[in-house]
């Protein structure tokens, strides 16, 4: 096997310093900010509440508007970024998203409030894909992975870390105005990682190898088509609580309808020119499968957060501050086991990522073993250690199936191919959350409330998912031939320079 090509450094100042890690840094910093407002904003609806005297329904939009906005704008957003330029969409958003946190800290009202967040799911979106986009740009091999492994671990630690900042900050200014600070917490972070963005990030490659721009084609076709199967498949998810009746569910053959129309829009533009989302990439099996892998993954791993942070503020009666500290051990053990992960997973390949699925499994089976044995406030020590094993297994399974997923894909298509992978887990999640908090909420109705009994079965159906991508994962180790199943990624020399194919 040839030795893959280094990627080139982000920036070559005098002295020769390698920038790539710094840039990374820059990118970490603004994803974190932006999966930190998926969970952070749970633990204060209460707050909500009290603060803006919010409907019901208001708070669901606030949770879920910003879910469905960012997964609107992700596959478009991540092709802009390749054919323009991944910094200047980067710091777009970036900007974008600083800005919406302000405006939505500062809302007078549940309408002001629920259009700040429309508006910043919206620049979350524009923002995430270019930073996978700028990891396959910028690192090549081993280093991708290990690039990789830190992106796993920001995912992992800011998607539980959310509900202990969010009580401490509820805890530390109340809860008429402690909301507020939810949002307010990101402004410091935009402000300064912009300027950092901006020096650190790479520019756009100004000409082909001909000496010619690169054409820029957005598929605006593609991007309508697109972007309204996405919504229709999503929105009876996000609304399930709030849209009764069974008729919200006619929207998914629909958006199965839209869909297919854009597979088939998708496949004749290719035959002209460069079309939205390269339908060939699913020939690869390690992005049609790992893209698979993530959504049905995501079902379960986003949901056990929903129904966790559920039972034990309502039915132990847990502050937000507790609950938060609860959920820490997953985080921990997520965040370590993602950086390590990305370090193996070019040796390993697809079998670190079912062995870490096998973990996740095990540890919550445990956690639901252990609300059998506990109950009142000593059930959060009693999950300790079981969900620090199921986040170990976590951190093996996101960070280095997104490497795996992403190792044969060009640079050049790199953003809207994150976006799609990215697209699928968000999708997945909304799914998940309906699915298994339907389960949970079967047991806490209005005549009796089984909040253990609840727990114990949503964690089963969670387990379930993540049998299910296993089973996934399996099936992609089993048709691969080779002992290394997915070899290192070659680069080109200039990578971030390649042209798109006419």
């Amino acid at each position: 096997m040839t030795a893959p090509a280094r990627a080139t450094p982000a920036s070559s100042p005098p002295g020769g310093r390698d920038m790539r890690w710094p840039a990374l840094a820059v990118c970490l910093a603004a994803s974190f900010m932006t999966l930190l407002d998926v969970s952070i904003v749970n633990v204060a609806v209460p707050s909500i509440r009290t603060g803006l005297d919010a409907s019901q329904s208001a708070l669901q939009w606030v949770l879920s508007g910003y879910s469905l906005a960012f997964g609107l704008v992700l596959v478009p957003a991540g092709r802009m970024g390749d054919v323009r330029s991944r910094r200047a969409v980067f710091m777009t958003g970036l900007a974008l998203f600083t800005a919406t946190s302000a405006l939505a800290g500062a809302a007078q009202n549940e309408t002001w409030l629920i259009g700040a967040r429309l508006i910043q799911g919206v620049a979350g979106g524009i923002l995430v894909p270019q930073v996978s986009g700028f990891i396959q740009q910028l690192f090549g091999g081993a280093e991708r992975g290990r690039a990789f492994g830190v992106l796993g671990a920001t995912i992992g630690v800011s998607t539980a870390v959310g509900p202990l900042l969010g009580g401490l900050l509820i805890e530390a200014f109340g809860a008429q105005d402690g909301w507020r600070w939810v949002f307010y917490v990101n402004l410091p972070i935009g402000l300064v990682t912009l300027p950092l963005a901006y020096r650190l990030l790479p520019g756009p490659a100004a000409r082909d190898g001909g000496g010619r721009r690169r054409r820029s084609d957005l598929d605006p076709v593609g991007v309508a088509l697109l972007g309204a199967g996405t919504v229709a498949l999503l929105l009876p998810f996000v609304e399930e609580d709030q849209w009764h009746g069974s008729g919200k569910w006619l929207l998914v053959p629909l958006a199965a309808l839209v869909l297919a129309g854009f597979a088939y829009w998708e496949r004749y533009y290719a035959r002209r020119r460069d079309p939205l989302v390269d339908l060939t990439l699913f020939k690869q099996r390690s992005y049609s499968l790992g893209v698979l892998l993530s959504l049905v993954y995501f079902a379960g791993f986003t949901a056990v957060f929903f129904i966790l942070t559920l039972y034990l503020q309502n039915g132990m009666h847990y502050s937000a501050l507790e609950a938060g500290v609860s959920i820490m051990p997953f985080a921990l053990g997520s965040g370590v086991s993602a950086a390590v992960g990305g370090r193996m997973i070019t040796r390993v390949g697809r079998p670190l990522v079912a062995a870490g699925l096998v973990t996740v499994i095990v540890g919550l089976l445990g956690a639901a073993f252990a609300v059998r044995l506990a109950s009142g406030p000593a059930v959060g020590w009693a999950m300790a250690a079981p969900l620090l094993l199921a986040g170990i297994g976590s951190g093996l399974v996101v960070s280095p199936n997104q490497t795996l997923t992403l190792s044969q894909v060009p640079v050049a298509r790199a953003g809207s191919a994150g976006g799609v992978l990215q697209t699928a887990q968000r999708i997945g999640s909304a799914a998940g959350i309906a699915a298994v908090g339907s389960v949970f909420f079967s047991r806490v109705g209005p005549r009796h409330a089984d909040w253990s009994g609840a727990f114990d079965l949503g964690l089963l159906t969670a387990c379930g998912l993540a049998a299910l991508a296993l089973v996934v994962a399996l099936a992609d180790i089993a048709g691969t031939p080779s002992p290394h199943p997915h070899p290192h990624p070659q680069e080109e020399p200039h990578a971030h320079d390649e042209p798109l194919p006419e």
